[in-house]
């Protein structure tokens, strides 16, 4: 049950309200100005646990990569972004900041740098995503770059590195295009990625890894979305199945 300290504080504003009534209490006590801390049984609100939106299906996503118009600069761009953002699970603000050193094609590696928590990693990009960010640096990005010394790795038609709104807006067409039932954007891309490659046997630990993840916690929330394995189980073993 809730102590009437803790109703009404709720969401990030009520955390730091409880945060600041705790801190001035505690120091009243250390200076000897009340002889008990009656906010020291206080707990702090613990967040929803919510669920990833719906992923898509392996051929939900194929129908959504084989949508841009790979004839003209910008839809061979379009192509190699969602083939990166699949193959990797980036966020949406990884995927603007890279460079074109941050792709290392020898090692199928991708350096993601100043990721969520100020923190770099390197992850690895599948072959595919790989062959089609061969084409677009070949084909595609000569063209957008104009005469332009940008290094941003995407470019917009403009020569300009890529807004993230803009990138949100750009995939969210796509997916909607696509008729897949299923809203999202960059993050649909990256909830799929975690969740069908753990249903395809992938380790968590490697998940977090992939996705940045400081707490393993926060990648064990696709476990609950990965339930093919759990599908099979029951239809092996259920007496009722």
């Amino acid at each position: 049950m809730k102590s009437s300290w803790e109703i009404g504080f709720t969401g990030c504003a009520g955390c730091r309200s409880l945060v600041a009534i705790k801190d001035f209490f505690r120091w009243l006590c250390r200076e000897n100005e009340i002889l008990h801390n009656p906010a020291s049984e206080l707990e702090m609100p613990r967040g929803e646990r919510k669920l990833p939106k719906t992923p898509l299906t392996a051929s939900e996503a194929e129908r959504i990569l084989n949508l841009p118009d790979i004839t003209g600069p910008l839809g061979l761009r379009d192509r190699a972004l969602l083939e990166l953002l699949y193959s990797t699970g980036i966020r949406r603000m990884e995927a603007v900041r890279l460079a074109l050193e941050d792709v290392q094609f020898e090692r199928r590696m991708l350096a993601v740098r100043q990721g969520k928590g100020k923190k770099d990693r390197m992850t690895p990009i599948g072959e595919r995503a790989l062959s089609w960010l061969e084409k677009y640096l070949a084909d595609s990005r000569p063209q957008l770059a104009h005469r332009s010394r940008e290094q941003t790795l995407f470019l917009s038609a403009y020569g300009d590195a890529l807004a993230p709104d803009y990138l949100s807006r750009l995939v969210i067409d796509y997916v909607k295009r696509a008729e897949v039932g299923k809203p999202g954007g960059c993050h649909l891309f990256r909830h799929t990625c975690a969740t069908l490659m753990l249903e395809n046997g992938a380790d968590i630990r490697f998940i977090q890894q992939l996705l940045g993840h400081a707490n393993l916690s926060t990648t064990q929330i696709y476990t609950d979305v990965s339930i093919s394995q759990l599908q099979r189980v029951h239809a092996m073993t259920h007496p009722a199945r």
